[in-house]
């Protein structure tokens, strides 16, 4: 039988170079892989034309995508997770900020629908009372679903978002690295709160996971089943087993992620209901653990 060539996107995480290389192959197909940088640029044309058999894709576009019946469907393989807390910046030269005085203030983001943006505004919402309708959102590029209307002020076109946090002309930035010695977390100890957020809520927030083509999946369940099975392979060979798990794989190790992430989708009208974990997946990927 002829082996299927898989066209795939994944990032250069540690957990995947060995499938990446070839190091680790299956006999049933071939993955042929295409890099994108950063790797969230594949999920538009993913999402929009289904170009890849396989992709990385961020769990918040995927829960949109689902919503609008894109032929999609997930695998519970996490590709990146990480704690949100040190991605929100403000600049302390034009005064101190918090969490809690971000009502009335202009808070800048890449793209409303990011999932980065997702977790810290359900962060913001939850644990630290913050009306998120009362803060002004400037954006900087179109959500990844196209159906999604975005309702928010879009920067000029010229503009970079951390210039604008610098200049003043915004108050803080969502879910961008905390590289500018200029610029303070907003969180004023990020690692001390996401410890404690983690006590409290029991979740590793995951931001990426990996999808393939409804097509794939109904006409090679196998195949969809030996991806991940592949992925899982290589995890357990890089990495030790440790707590907590940054990149679950199984339904079971993901529910809790995907059970606040759905939530939080939920509360900022990104999704139009609550979805259940099993909804999340199809046939084949909802029994793999």
């Amino acid at each position: 039988m002829d082996r299927l060539k898989l066209k795939a996107v994944l990032g250069s995480h540690p957990h995947v170079q060995a499938v990446k290389s070839g190091e680790l192959r299956s006999d049933r197909f071939d993955l042929d892989f295409i890099e994108y940088t950063p790797t969230n640029t594949a999920f538009k044309p993913m999402v929009r034309e289904q170009a890849f058999d396989v992709c990385e894709m961020a769990i918040v576009t995927y829960l949109m995508a689902k919503a609008h019946g894109k032929p999609l469907v997930l695998l519970p393989a996490a590709m990146l997770g990480r704690f949100q807390h040190a991605h929100a910046l403000y600049n302390p030269a034009h005064g101190t900020l918090g969490p809690s005085d971000l009502e009335g203030k202009r808070v800048g983001i890449r793209s409303f629908t990011t999932t980065t943006g997702a977790w810290i505004r359900g962060i913001l919402a939850n644990d630290y009372g913050v009306n998120l309708d009362k803060i002004r959102w400037v954006t900087f590029e179109d959500p990844h679903v196209a159906e999604y209307v975005d309702t928010t002020e879009r920067a000029p076109k010229d503009k970079k978002i951390l210039q604008m946090l610098i200049d003043g002309e915004l108050d803080a930035v969502l879910g961008e690295a905390p590289n500018d010695p200029k610029l303070r977390p907003l969180f004023p100890d990020p690692a001390a709160e996401a410890a404690k957020w983690y006590v409290r809520r029991g979740v590793v927030p995951v931001n990426h996971y990996v999808v393939v083509t409804e097509q794939l999946a109904r006409a090679h369940p196998d195949v969809v089943a030996g991806v991940y099975d592949l992925l899982k392979r290589n995890k357990t060979q890089v990495e030790p087993a440790s707590s907590p798990d940054m990149v679950p794989f199984g339904v079971e190790a993901n529910r809790k992620p995907l059970e606040l992430i759905v939530d939080y989708a939920f509360q900022q009208a990104l999704i139009p209901r609550r979805y259940a974990v099993e909804e999340l997946f199809d046939e084949t990927t909802r029994g793999l653990n």
